[in-house]
């Protein structure tokens, strides 16, 4: 985590026949060296749209959910009717061969442009399961997704399995 800056000394006057009883203020800048937790949650979304509320929803349903197993989730605002959720993660050592070096990697998991709309909670949360920790049971979330992904996997059997009348001999 980021260390907290130090608060800003101010020093009474040095002299007492000092003619000021009020001398300015003094500013310090301070740069605190920054890192991020990884693996970090990004939700883009547009202020124009009014996406905020949801976003906010979001964010909190997956900390909620994984809690420590995520380093952060942040909120980005923007605009043009953007709203992309991405993982930002480490992988281990890279190919290069220099150690201790992490190579960061980040995946976008919800684009509502490509995905098209908005993603239900229990998909959200099954692609950043699949991410962070693969072999974790989501319970009933996982229940949900099975019996819809084996619903439509009976549609599309049923559709397959249907012939044409104009084609049958």
């Amino acid at each position: 985590m980021t260390e907290p800056t130090p608060p800003i000394e101010q020093h009474p006057p040095t002299s007492s026949t000092s003619t000021n009883t009020n001398p300015p203020p003094t500013t310090a800048t301070t740069t605190a060296p920054t890192t991020t937790n990884l693996p970090r949650i990004t939700i883009k979304y547009c202020t124009q749209c009014k996406w905020m509320l949801r976003a906010a929803y979001f964010a909190q349903e997956l900390l909620s959910t994984f809690s420590t197993s995520l380093g952060e989730v942040a909120l980005v605002p923007c605009t043009g009717g953007t709203f992309i959720v991405s993982i930002t993660t480490a992988s281990a050592a890279s190919v290069s061969g220099a150690e201790g070096e992490a190579e960061v990697k980040e995946s976008v998991l919800w684009d509502r442009r490509v995905d098209g709309g908005f993603p239900e909670v229990k998909v959200l949360k099954s692609r950043v399961r699949n991410v962070v920790e693969p072999q974790r049971d989501l319970g009933h979330t996982d229940r949900a997704l099975r019996k819809e992904n084996g619903d439509n996997q009976k549609q599309s059997q049923e559709k397959e399995t249907e012939k044409c009348e104009d084609c049958q001999a």
